[in-house]
């Protein structure tokens, strides 16, 4: 809205008013005497201020339309609002015959409003576009620092696998998973890093076996094990407890992670799911600790180009994990694995969460554990899983991949 005083018009010397004690004369009268020549003067000078003076701040030239103040400065042209403010000067900037003459002290039209949010600023109230847990998550796009390996628009979008999977405490030789494939499922977990991992040696998982895996069809969820609730159930697990300073020691291990990940050719884009085992419902320091863990390992893992996923309990950790969801805390999962073994997949209908959580494409339910299952003669003892979410996008060299011959029944089938 302009604040700008309409200018006086030309005709403005009219309106000086002769002053009374001025007498009026005829033209034959003889010239006046010293009084006369005096009177002259002051009348004079009276109106040379009254031309100079400003009109008084409520006079108008014009009356205001229907449309309001703004169309006291002119109609707005064809061309739309801008034309109303523009000012044409003349080479030494005075402004030009017939042209409105700015206010000094009023607003400039075209200048950013101070006030107004700037629609390029990141938005102090959240972390990211996408809310973990909503009904969009999976984002490729980092926090707000910029990943070391990848920008946030060179980053490609997640691979997605809806079907079973197993993941079992080592990685099985290439020789089993070739013959596996007569098995259904699809995906497995691999235990790629992390202090706490039960089977931490992993003599077969490098860069040939992920690349050939993969190369077979088979799709790979990388889980990390590393620091542990300090009230985990689990006696094994105490040695590994989340210490003092949760949030460095969580910042620390998701770079750890994320270098783990690169070395076997899990590329950007790919989820990393860190695997807090089962603790004591009901303590409340110990469970703000390990939220504390979980939320800076998310956000460096999501610094880097990566997925924070996140394997727990559904009694445990994934109930809290939906408390703070719920609660609109930042920095939470994209992914959530949980745990409740019912013998049954229940991917969509799990009791502590809403049904809009972590979906589409971000949910795996553990139904079955520590079941024996053998396909094409080989053994294995695994975790049973349902699943409709990310997985790793290999990108180790074709060159590692073993020559694993694989069954045409295989590569028609509806495997991803």
């Amino acid at each position: 809205m302009s604040t700008r005083t309409p200018p006086a018009s030309e005709g403005a010397p009219a309106l000086v008013p002769a002053p009374p004690s001025a007498p009026t004369r005829p033209r034959s009268a003889p010239p006046p005497g010293a009084r006369a020549v005096v009177a002259a003067v002051l009348v004079a000078l009276a109106g040379t201020a009254l031309l100079n003076a400003p009109p008084p701040a409520t006079a108008r030239t014009a009356p205001e339309s229907a449309a309001g103040p703004e169309s006291a400065a002119g109609p707005e042209s064809a061309a739309g609002p801008e034309s109303a403010t523009t000012r044409s000067l003349t080479p030494s900037g005075s402004t030009a015959p017939g042209s409105t003459a700015p206010d000094p002290t009023a607003p400039d039209p075209t200048a950013p409003d101070p006030t107004a949010a700037d629609p390029t600023a990141p938005d102090s109230t959240s972390a990211d576009s996408t809310t973990p847990g909503s009904t969009t998550p999976g984002s490729t796009t980092p926090d707000s620092a910029t990943p070391d390996s990848a920008t946030p628009d060179l980053l490609a979008a997640p691979v997605h696998f809806a079907g079973k999977a197993f993941d079992t405490c080592e990685a099985p030789s290439l020789t089993v998973m070739k013959a596996w494939l007569a098995s259904p499922y699809g995906a497995v977990g691999i235990y790629f890093g992390g202090r706490g991992r039960g089977c931490p040696v992993q003599k077969e998982l490098t860069p040939s076996w992920v690349a050939s895996a993969h190369a077979m069809g088979w799709r790979l969820l990388p889980l990390f094990v590393g620091s542990q609730a300090p009230c985990v159930d689990s006696l094994a697990k105490r040695k590994y407890a989340i210490g003092s300073t949760p949030v460095t020691q969580g910042t620390k291990e998701g770079g750890d992670a994320v270098r783990a990940a690169k070395a076997l050719g899990i590329g950007t884009s790919s989820p990393l799911y860190l695997d807090i085992e089962a603790y004591q419902r009901g303590d409340t320091n110990c469970a703000a600790t390990t939220l504390s863990f979980v939320r800076a390992w998310n956000r460096e893992v999501r610094r880097l180009g990566y997925l924070p996923g996140f394997y727990s309990s559904a009694d445990t950790g994934v109930r809290d994990m939906e408390t703070q969801r719920r609660a609109g805390t930042k920095d939470l999962p994209e992914v959530m694995w949980f745990a409740r073994w019912r013998g049954q997949p229940a991917l969509l209908t799990e009791s502590v969460l809403q049904p809009q959580a972590w979906t589409p494409h971000a949910r795996i339910h553990q139904y079955s554990g520590n079941v024996t299952e053998t396909y094409g003669g080989r053994t294995l003892a695994i975790d049973r899983n349902a699943m409709d979410a990310p997985v790793a996008r290999v990108t180790a060299p074709a060159r590692f991949a073993a020559r694993v011959p694989v069954p045409l029944s295989f590569v028609a089938s509806q495997r991803p």
